[in-house]
């Protein structure tokens, strides 16, 4: 266990008057988006297509990243603004492509949505040797910011959300061994550790992005039945409650944690868009709101709040460095 420094985010919730059951179009507040634009990873399924649906019905021009252009021209037709484009992020080249072409088209970048992400995957690597939920969630994304850095300082006022998880209370960001190559392999500790680094990269590039009027954000946005638990069994749906007496997979039922996808994504537009958040960042929100500090003691395992690790300055500046180094991309800031 690694000792963390005192010097964190600021955790205080500021009584948005959102809640559990706000959607997402709720969450917009009302904000009109006309000439921004917007970069929303995942952005063809569940809580990405939302996200997407509601930024682009407020006005915005909305680029979609994806592997297979079929599917996301599916999923998108009829959502008006949206455009879509080539991008694998466990493909660095895939990557760079990608920002090149978004980087050509001398727009600037408003809102970049880190929505698309792996959960509790069998062990598997992507070309470098990374753990792929490390290189998806975390790295891929690292990578595609730093590439999109110009676009954000352009929008001279920005905003990056993270869309990190309650899971990253299974386990901190093992910086002695990121990508299992030391250690057994567990696919939910591997989550835990690519979802605190998603915490920790809103923490930093906030730090960073200020002076630019780039701010960042983390997100938990509940659990919520999407293409995300493919990777799932029978078994450990339904001891999440995820099953019901028929077989079908689906939470029948919604509480403050188990969401509808309209709810599911109402915190990533609430931290995307919504004027609440003005000259705030390097926060880790739910339920529509900054989440509570809390200690990462087990006590409160699974309850919502933020643990120290996901916040930690010394942390955060820590994986940006490695994530440089891993990834050979350097922010140019």
């Amino acid at each position: 266990m690694q000792t963390h420094n005192n010097e964190r985010t600021k955790q205080t919730p500021i009584n948005s008057g959102f809640g559990p059951r706000t959607t997402a179009q709720e969450a917009l507040g009302g904000q009109k988006l006309s000439g921004k634009i917007a970069i929303v990873t995942g952005g063809y399924s569940g809580l990405g297509l939302e996200t997407t649906r509601v930024l682009a019905e407020a006005g915005a021009t909305v680029i979609v990243p994806a592997r297979t252009l079929d599917k996301a021209e599916a999923s998108v037709a009829g959502i008006p603004g949206v455009e879509i484009g080539i991008l694998d992020l466990m493909n660095p080249a895939s990557i760079d492509a990608f920002a090149q072409r978004f980087l050509e088209s001398g727009r600037p970048l408003h809102i970049l949505v880190h929505s698309a992400g792996i959960m509790a995957t069998p062990l598997a690597r992507d070309g470098r040797g990374y753990e792929s939920q490390f290189a998806t969630n975390h790295l891929g994304h690292f990578q595609l910011a730093a590439r999109l850095w110009p676009a954000l300082k352009q929008a001279e006022g920005a905003r990056v959300v993270s869309v990190s998880s309650r899971g990253h209370q299974f386990a901190e960001v093992d910086f002695n061994d990121p990508n299992y190559e030391h250690r057994e392999y567990d696919k939910w500790m591997a989550y835990g550790q690519s979802k605190t680094a998603n915490a920790l990269f809103a923490v930093e590039l906030d730090k960073k992005g200020k002076a630019y009027g780039v701010r960042a954000f983390s997100v938990h946005p509940g659990s919520i039945m999407t293409d995300l638990a493919r990777h799932l069994t029978d078994d450990e749906l339904r001891a999440m409650g995820a099953i019901d007496e028929q077989g079908e997979r689906g939470f029948k039922e919604t509480n403050d944690e188990l969401k509808t996808i309209p709810e599911g994504a109402a915190t990533i537009v609430w931290c995307a868009a919504n004027k609440q958040l003005d000259n705030k960042g390097g926060v880790y929100c739910e339920n529509v709101e900054i989440a509570e500090a809390i200690p990462a003691d087990g006590s409160l395992f699974g309850k919502p709040g933020v643990y120290p690790w996901a916040m930690d300055s010394e942390s955060a500046e820590k994986l940006w460095n490695l994530s440089e180094d891993l990834t050979g991309v350097k922010f140019t800031i």
